[in-house]
């Protein structure tokens, strides 16, 4: 087995297989920001299959989001029994997509490449957020990954373009269901008018 494939079958359960060090880590992430810059990937293996190298103009950042779903205030007026929704209304988007939102918002030079998980508590989830320059020299003058330097690659994370937005579009279904989902449900829902 390779190395990658190593710290690939760790990482399936990290609670039980690298438990002391996972503990340390979450409980010290905790303490820090909410947005932090990383050196190098926790999940090496994960990255690299995303598309992460180890040269400038690629950049890894860590955040942490709030889980579960989301509270309306509580309303003064009358309501329909059906419209009195405050508590578990959960947003259409996925907590990965929203986090990598967020990070776009903080770096507003770089594009978002995509995301992984790294660790969960009770009350946050903790992903790591592949961003990259589209501005420096190394990454124009390669051809694998030149394409985010285009004028149609601008905040690719706003229009659902990343993996993470794909799937809550719906997206990465394939076959018999999963016709009237392109190019997405709104201009399905319109095109008889």
């Amino acid at each position: 087995m390779s190395f990658y494939k190593y710290v690939r079958e760790a990482w399936k359960n990290p609670e039980k297989n690298i438990r002391e060090i996972y503990k340390q880590r979450i409980i010290q992430w905790n303490k820090e920001e909410v947005v932090v810059r990383v050196e190098r990937p926790t999940r090496i293996d994960r990255a690299r299959q995303l598309g992460y190298k180890a040269k400038k103009g690629y950049v890894i950042v860590r955040t942490r989001i709030k889980k579960g779903g989301r509270s309306k205030s509580r309303f003064k007026g009358g309501r329909k029994p059906k419209r009195m929704g405050v508590k578990k209304i959960t947003p259409k988007k996925s907590l990965q997509w929203i986090v990598e939102e967020r990070v776009a918002r903080k770096y507003p030079n770089l594009e978002v490449l995509n995301s992984y998980w790294v660790g969960e508590t009770g009350k946050d989830r903790y992903f790591e957020i592949i961003l990259i320059d589209p501005h420096h020299p190394q990454i124009k003058n390669d051809s694998r990954i030149n394409w985010i330097c285009e004028k149609q690659s601008k905040r690719r994370v706003f229009r659902g373009l990343t993996s993470a937005g794909k799937r809550s579009r719906g997206l990465l279904n394939k076959g018999k269901g999963a016709e009237k989902l392109r190019p997405s449900l709104s201009a399905h829902k319109n095109r008889g008018k």
